[in-house]
């Protein structure tokens, strides 16, 4: 596909990279001629020096004839802006847009092609909030994401000493779990990556992703990780837009707290949530924490825009008692050095992002991608057409089906019912297939599996 990014900020840049890498020719546009000047000698795509909402530089971009644009710059504005004129000069096909205020969302019929022509909306900001809720309500979870409507649920946990499942095989987990059915798809121990089977022995500290009902996700993290009391205390370090959306979708069931450096931003974070307490101060003050019980709180999330903030805040927080600590950090070589040792989840604005974006581009019938493990993986769902002449999946077997060593199928959903994968289940048409590949660099060879023959009508 031939592809304009607009805006090479943290998600626009991770986004153009990505895109490069499945074989899309990409033009990035930018104000900023040092990073275009950078990613054009490191990264093979086009540049464009301008601003993303100009006509004669989104004409020098390509948009001419390009089949999709993304634009991403820090301006909600901008990024409005950009994509009505690509649509009322050049048609472009699709066009994908970053909107960050919650003022634009509110009003339901305004991005359509009657009105802005915004085919697909992505909010960092939400989907950043809703990341980090799913943590939060399952204790020992380093990742959870939600498949087929909410069905199915990939769950990443660190296996603990003493858990039910340390030390065993993971054959035996069907014993543990009586009438309950799920599926391991795959174990990291340390840098190393295994593709799990029956006689695979799970240690203390491996992280463990699994795929089951969702309903049945509490129950089978009870296997690898000691049963936690329910989180009840949350403090949030940072007042922006991704901490006061995250302290109004909280405050209903737990109790928060959020700290905001800014006084001004402080008294608007006051006046804007219900019951949720705003200190006005520095996360990263020993003082303070003590005296609002920094031991007592179940999570501690560090917020703000500033990485060496987010990790010096969770560092203290950690050393003087907090259970859980979460941090955004968009930086990746500062993920490496801190997650595990220092902080229990990291959480990537772009990584989050990237598999809203990446669901819209994939080939065949891909409807839904989530970025793993820092982009080291990938989770899709498919969805199989045909018949056994024109499909490689349907009327096969999973023990049947030429899929790459790293992949692996955890569920097919079939209408309502949700089946975990076994070997002699046979695939039918419009299956959805959740698949887990944990070698980026195979991730063509899946996606070309739900592609179809050219019979198939």
């Amino acid at each position: 596909m031939k592809i304009i990014v607009l805006g090479v900020g943290q998600v626009g840049l991770t986004v153009a990279r990505n895109l490069v890498l499945e074989d899309n020719e990409v033009t990035v546009v930018d104000t900023n001629a040092a990073i275009l000047e950078e990613l054009e000698a490191t990264s093979d795509l086009a540049t464009v020096l301008g601003p993303a909402s100009y006509p004669e530089v989104l004409r020098s971009a390509g948009a001419e004839d390009a089949d999709m644009i993304i634009a991403a710059t820090d301006s909600d504005e901008t990024n409005i802006v950009a994509v009505q004129i690509a649509y009322t000069m050049y048609r472009t096909p699709y066009k994908i847009a970053r909107i960050r205020s919650a003022e634009y969302m509110r009003e339901k019929h305004l991005f359509d092609n009657d009105n802005i022509p915004i085919d697909v909306i992505i909010s960092p900001e939400q989907l950043v909030t809703e990341y980090v809720q799913r943590i939060i309500e399952h204790p020992g979870a380093v990742q959870v994401v939600d498949f087929a409507h909410g069905k199915v649920r990939l769950v990443g946990i660190e296996v603990q000493e003493g858990a039910p499942m340390a030390g065993r095989v993971i054959g035996e987990l069907t014993h543990l779990l009586d009438d309950i059915e799920t599926r391991v798809v795959a174990v990291y121990r340390g840098d190393e990556v295994i593709i799990p089977k029956g006689d695979t022995v799970i240690r203390k500290e491996d992280i463990v992703f699994f795929m089951g009902k969702r309903k049945d996700t509490s129950r089978v993290m009870a296997q690898f990780h000691h049963v936690d009391v329910p989180c009840k205390r949350v403090m949030i370090a940072g007042g922006g837009n991704i901490g006061l959306l995250l302290a109004k979708t909280l405050e209903r069931l737990y109790r928060v707290k959020i700290i905001e450096a800014r006084e001004e931003r402080a008294e608007f974070l006051a006046s804007t949530l219900n019951s949720a307490m705003v200190l006005h101060g520095d996360a990263a003050n020993q003082e303070m924490l003590i005296n609002e019980h920094i031991q007592d709180m179940d999570v501690f999330c560090a917020l703000t825009n500033d990485d060496e903030a987010n990790i010096l805040s969770a560092m203290l927080a950690k050393r003087m008692g907090a259970k859980k600590i979460m941090s955004l950090i968009n930086r990746p070589a500062y993920v490496e050095l801190v997650e595990r040792d220092i902080i229990d989840v990291a959480i990537s604005p772009q990584q989050i992002t990237i598999g809203a974006l990446l669901t819209l581009i994939r080939r065949g019938d891909v409807v839904a991608v989530h970025s793993l493990r820092r982009g080291e993986a990938e989770a899709l769902e498919g969805v199989a057409h045909g018949d056994r002449d024109t499909s490689v999946l349907v009327g096969r077997t999973i023990a049947e089906l030429p899929l790459p060593k790293s992949a692996s199928i955890g569920v097919v959903v079939r209408g309502d019912e949700v089946l975990v994968a076994h070997h002699d289940l046979v695939i039918e048409p419009e299956d959805h297939l959740i698949v887990l590949i944990t070698n980026k660099q195979q991730i063509a060879d899946v996606e070309r599996l739900f592609q179809v023959g050219v019979t198939f009508v």
